[in-house]
Order: C-alpha cells, then sequence, then structure tokens
C-alpha cells in the first residue's frame, strides 16, 4: 500500500450533503461551517470564490476542494459578493437538492457544492499544511484523472433519483475526489517547500510511514524503521525529520494517540485492549501519555464522547 491510501485508511467522510446551484445575474451567497469539507463541481459557466485571504475563478469542469470550511462567499463573475445571502436561508427554497440563484432565465452558471464531515483527530495533521482552497483541477490539469469526469456524470444521474444507498454511494465520492485532489495538490509540491506531505513521494520514507501506518501496535525503533526505509539510522532519522518536520517517534506516538482516540469513540474494546492495538503493553503507560496530549484519561474521553452523543 502507498503512503498516502495508509495516511487516509482512517480518515472517513460522512454525513455527505449535496446540491445543484444555478445562478443567473448577479448571484451571490455566504456560506460558513465547522469541521467540513467542501468540493464545487462547476458543471456549467464560471463564478468566483472568496475564502478571505484571496479571489478564486472556477471554470465549467473544474473541481475545486475547500478543505476546513470556515466562511467563504461565492458568486458569478460579474459581481463582488456584496450582500451575499447565507445559503442556508436559500436553501429553504430548495427543491429536490437543487436551488436556482438570483433570476429568471437559463442559469450563467450551474455548480454541484458538495459537503462532508470528517473525524477531526484523524484528519488534523493533513488540514494543518494544506491551504485553505487548494489549486482547482481544470480540464487541462496534469494528473487529472478521468474519474472525476465520470464522477461527475455519476452524481448528476443520482441526484435525479432517490434510491436505496444513496448515502454511502455520495460518502464514497467525497472521499474519492478528495484522493484525486490531494493527490493531485501533492504531485505538484515543489522539493523546496517545508510541506511535511511531500514525504508521500520520497522513495525510502513512505516505507517507513506505511510500515508505521500498517502496525501501528509494533515495537518500533528508529533502527528498525531505518531497516524498514533501507537507510541508515543516522541518515534516516535527520531525513524523517527534515521532510515531516518531526523525529519519526514523535510521529509515531502521535498517531498512536490519534488513533487510541478514535477507537475509544468508535469500538466497545476494553481501554487495555485498544493500549495494546496502538503499541502501548501497559494501561498505565497508555494512560498517561494520552491524558499528556488529551487532558484526561481514556476511560473520561470515552465517557464525554458518550455524553456528547446523549445530549
Amino acid at each position: 500500500m502507498d503512503a498516502l491510501s495508509v495516511l487516509l485508511q482512517n480518515v472517513h467522510l460522512f454525513e455527505t450533503k449535496y446540491y445543484r446551484l444555478n445562478g443567473a445575474g448577479n448571484w451571490s451567497y455566504s456560506l460558513t461551517r465547522q469541521d467540513t469539507i467542501l468540493f464545487y463541481l462547476v458543471m456549467s459557466g464560471s463564478f468566483c470564490i472568496d475564502v478571505g485571504n484571496g479571489r478564486r475563478e472556477a471554470h465549467a469542469g473544474d473541481l475545486i476542494m475547500i478543505p476546513s470550511a470556515h466562511k467563504h462567499t461565492s458568486y458569478a463573475l460579474n459581481h463582488h459578493g456584496e450582500d451575499a445571502e447565507p445559503l442556508d436561508e436559500l436553501l429553504n427554497n430548495c427543491k429536490e437538492n437543487t436551488l436556482d440563484l438570483h433570476g429568471d432565465g437559463d442559469p450563467s452558471s450551474s455548480l454541484i457544492l458538495i459537503e462532508c464531515k470528517y473525524d477531526k483527530e484523524m484528519i488534523r495533521p493533513l488540514l494543518s499544511v494544506l491551504p485553505s482552497i487548494l489549486p482547482e483541477i481544470s480540464e487541462e490539469s496534469e494528473g487529472r484523472f478521468e474519474v472525476i469526469d465520470v464522477e461527475i456524470r455519476l452524481l448528476t444521474l443520482e441526484a435525479k433519483h432517490e434510491r436505496m444507498g444513496k448515502t454511502a454511494i455520495i460518502n464514497h465520492w467525497a472521499s474519492i475526489m478528495m484522493i484525486e485532489c490531494l493527490r493531485v495538490y501533492i504531485e505538484s509540491l515543489p522539493e523546496a517547500t517545508d510541506n511535511w506531505l511531500k514525504a508521500m513521494k520520497d522513495p525510502f520514507l513512505t516505507k517507513a510511514l506505511v510500515a508505521m501506518h500498517e502496525i501501528p501496535s509494533k515495537n518500533w525503533t528508529i533502527h528498525k524503521l531505518a531497516e524498514v526505509a533501507g537507510m541508515s539510522r543516522s541518515s534516516f532519522a535527520q531525513r524523517f525529520k527534515d521532510v515531516v518536520g518531526i523525529p519519526p517517534l514523535t510521529y509515531l506516538i502521535d498517531y498512536r494517540l490519534r488513533l487510541a482516540a478514535r477507537y475509544l469513540r468508535l469500538q466497545q474494546n476494553s481501554i487495555s485492549r485498544i493500549g495494546e492495538l496502538v503499541g502501548y503493553a501497559s494501561d498505565s503507560t497508555f494512560s498517561q501519555a494520552f491524558k499528556r496530549v488529551y487532558g484526561v484519561s481514556p476511560k473520561a474521553y470515552r465517557q464525554q464522547y458518550q455524553q456528547q452523543l446523549l445530549a
């Protein structure tokens, strides 16, 4: 398995929603979300997105990912987004997942907006190094694959019918779009960047990353990881820190504890068993390490999560 695949294997998108937005005239809207990834598929025409630190134009055939959506404004090319209405209010007039924006007649642009929730802990390191809006994947973009065009057609068809399994299908589509956007973005990273995602392209570091993610319970040492990477101990340790920004075992501990937090939320295994699954031989060592990061013991963390579900 490649490094990006193992990085994403515990990153799950859920509660995916989608809307077809047909804009005519000087349309605009604002959208505020938390803990949400947004995708725009531009079916026809053009429009602008402003995420607060710059204006981005998007055109027919483009795919755009906004990885950590807080607030942004979308508007027609010949508009400036003034007096943008909240999209949630406009969606009160949405029929069959389709919303006509500002005006009659043929739309000057047609978009599919997809929004989905994610597991905050598992995706945190990824979001920390992504730009507020990823470079658009256009029809001319190097690395664009036909799967995007197929997906657009399938999503358009799916939107027209209520069929069993629709939610599961759309969640999977959102994951495919995220992977497509990420790999095109990673492939475009210059060698001089300090973005740790360039480790995904490193032929030596990827071997160590895959090993840590696939077997987090193993008693990994710098020496063992260096052997997996095919490097000397000192060269591996230095290269990993230079590219990823932290030492290998610091990265491993962070991953183990994020994975433990996920297991505590979603599994019924005992705390002792979860500790074993992420590489801790004793309950006390696991509890101490977990509390240093999350501020509470594994037991208290699980109880807090269960209480939130009942609230």
